[in-house]
């Protein structure tokens, strides 16, 4: 009993992660480049959420007029579910302990609302709703916000938020990345337009490289390089302390099936034997050829810029290659590992493609599209 409440108190932290002001803007702000009435008479949910901490209703209500939303919905988790601790939230608090003893601040914005009720605080999430001008002072933003206890602890599973998700026209939120696999499901099923964050390796996840690959689901425009900072609750893993906040730097990427125009900008190639001869890679300059799988029929490509423009066969890349993918220039037939495995692989090897008897790390195997394909 004590590993598993270590274990959940551990994904509790890692999840534990706030997403910045700027990284939200710049990545709507692709899909408003793309589709300028992309939001416009839509209701958005942002479950996961919680205005008083959280940047992703503070964003969409300073911009509810703006991008001609029709309503704003954000849910939050309740503490006990959360498994909170101490520095988790805001110094403006008032300290309590939940049921299960952990330590935790209600902040003074639910303390001093007349809906307060001491006996829901803990177990019950939150709903926060925005549609209108309500405090009638000519202009719709965070302080029109409406809320109220939701009937249970604001699980994205429950009948409850699922109600939500199905009136909803678009989701967008930072989910838990302990439970990101059941967060995409949870979307697929309904069908929903979206945009979430997740770690880079979650398009490899057997839930996620298929909708890849068959062009229902890619890459965001914010780029991979660098990684995201978040600021984090976790204070056992801080990487660095900015203006005051404890920040983490995290390998993520936007995951979305909202268009935005990056995605459809083809990669600048050099043929195999300009490749062979400049490419600022040693693993490729000066060698006479690409190297070959041994197992499979395809050439080993380890930098997404040293794709041969004039190769026409299938080649093996990095799953860094999905930040660039374009699907006008690209095919994406399989991966080297189970569930993504192409048609005409050997059962009976190995799953990772091998040179020379080296396993290479996981690639995504690509052809390249005729011009009238």
């Amino acid at each position: 009993m004590a590993n598993t409440n270590l274990t959940a108190a551990k994904k509790a932290k890692n999840d534990e992660f706030y997403t910045q002001y700027h990284d939200i803007e710049r990545e709507m702000n692709a899909y408003l480049e793309f589709n300028p009435n992309v939001f416009r008479d839509k209701t958005i949910l942002l479950p996961c959420d919680d205005p008083e901490w959280s940047n992703f209703t503070k964003y969409f209500a300073q911009n509810f007029k703006t991008f001609g939303l029709k309503k704003l919905i954000s849910t939050s988790y309740a503490i006990d579910s959360k498994l909170a601790y101490s520095g988790a939230m805001s110094t403006h608090t008032q300290n309590q302990h939940n049921s299960a003893g952990n330590f935790y601040q209600t902040s003074l914005f639910e303390l001093n609302c007349p809906q307060f009720d001491p006996t829901k605080t803990n177990s019950h999430g939150k709903i926060f709703v925005l549609t209108d001008d309500e405090n009638r002072d000519n202009r719709v933003d965070i302080n029109d916000l409406q809320w109220q206890y939701l009937d249970g602890d604001g699980d994205f599973r429950s009948d409850e938020v699922k109600r939500l998700r199905d009136e909803a026209d678009i989701i967008i939120t930072n989910p838990p990345f302990s439970l990101f696999r059941e967060f995409l499901a949870w979307i697929v099923e309904a069908n929903k337009d979206f945009a979430i964050l997740a770690n880079k390796n979650a398009v490899t996840y057997k839930e996620v490289f298929p909708l890849i690959a068959s062009n229902q689901v890619w890459c965001g425009r914010t780029e991979w390089s660098g990684g995201l900072w978040f600021e984090t609750a976790n204070l056992d893993d801080v990487d660095a302390v900015i203006d005051g906040r404890n920040m983490k730097n995290v390998p993520s990427m936007w995951l979305t099936n909202i268009d935005h125009g990056r995605r459809h900008q083809p990669l600048p190639l050099m043929t195999m034997e300009q490749n062979l001869k400049f490419s600022k890679h040693k693993e490729i300059r000066g060698k006479d050829h690409y190297e070959h799988y041994d197992n499979y029929d395809a050439i080993e490509v380890p930098y997404t810029d040293a794709i041969p423009s004039d190769y026409g066969g299938v080649m093996g890349v990095p799953i860094s290659f999905l930040d660039k993918y374009c699907p006008e220039q690209f095919k994406i037939i399989g991966c080297s590992y189970d569930y993504g495995r192409p048609e005409g692989w050997n059962n009976t090897i190995n799953m990772s493609v091998s040179i020379n008897g080296r396993n290479i790390y996981k690639r995504i195997l690509i052809t390249q599209r005729s011009s009238n394909s």
